[in-house]
């Protein structure tokens, strides 16, 4: 068993494992965390690192909300501003083209609870790279749990070292090669030879 945080279109470090691990189990039924990639995600703009955040409702009453419990806060139109900043950042990519008509439900599907985003990001990646991975989801927290314990990979500030080899990036002219972004910059530059790319990834937990 692969233990992991469902997280919005997932670093590649976290994919990297993914690809590696044969029971993927989503942990659902810890506290919601703030500084991690559960609503956010990095992709490579023209200024460098840009933070894609989904805005999440969060409770009026003292205490914690467990991640699935998590509501999207839809006031702000954050889908199409996630859009609209992908496609300048990545129209002229190899691959954008390619797999965008794919990712559009992300942007186009009315979400209430973060979780559903996530799962569907993961359940679209594997269609598009054309990987018959299963998920199951956790039904209790257990701080030690059985299997791998992956969950640390979604862990913003505090995240472990990943090592990827270079791969060209639309802006590393102008700013230098970004480690360990969202999937969806491996993606759309490197297309089919992402699966390939991640298998090679030696994570260092």
């Amino acid at each position: 068993m692969s233990l992991f945080l469902p997280t919005y279109f997932s670093p590649i470090s976290q994919y990297s494992a993914i690809v590696n691990s044969d029971d993927i189990v989503f942990e659902v039924e810890d506290n919601f965390q703030k500084q991690t990639y559960r609503n956010r995600c990095y992709i490579y703009g023209a200024n460098g690192k840009q933070l894609l955040n989904i805005p999440v409702k969060h409770p009026k009453t003292a205490g914690r909300k467990k991640t699935k419990d998590t509501l999207v806060e839809n006031v702000s139109p954050w889908q199409s501003q996630h859009l609209k900043s992908l496609q300048s950042a990545y129209r002229t990519s190899p691959f954008f083209e390619f797999y965008i008509d794919d990712l559009m439900p992300i942007f186009t599907k009315e979400y209430k609870f973060l979780v559903d985003v996530n799962i569907d990001t993961f359940s679209i990646l594997m269609d598009a790279l054309q990987l018959p991975l299963k998920y199951s989801k956790t039904t209790k927290y257990e701080l030690l749990p059985k299997g791998i314990d992956f969950r640390n990979l979604a862990i913003d500030k505090k995240g472990i070292e990943v090592k990827t080899p270079k791969y060209i990036q639309m802006f590393d002219d102008k700013h230098g090669f970004l480690p360990n972004l969202s999937i969806l910059d491996l993606l759309f530059m490197e297309g089919p030879n992402t699966i390939s790319f991640l298998e090679k990834i030696k994570l260092h937990l």
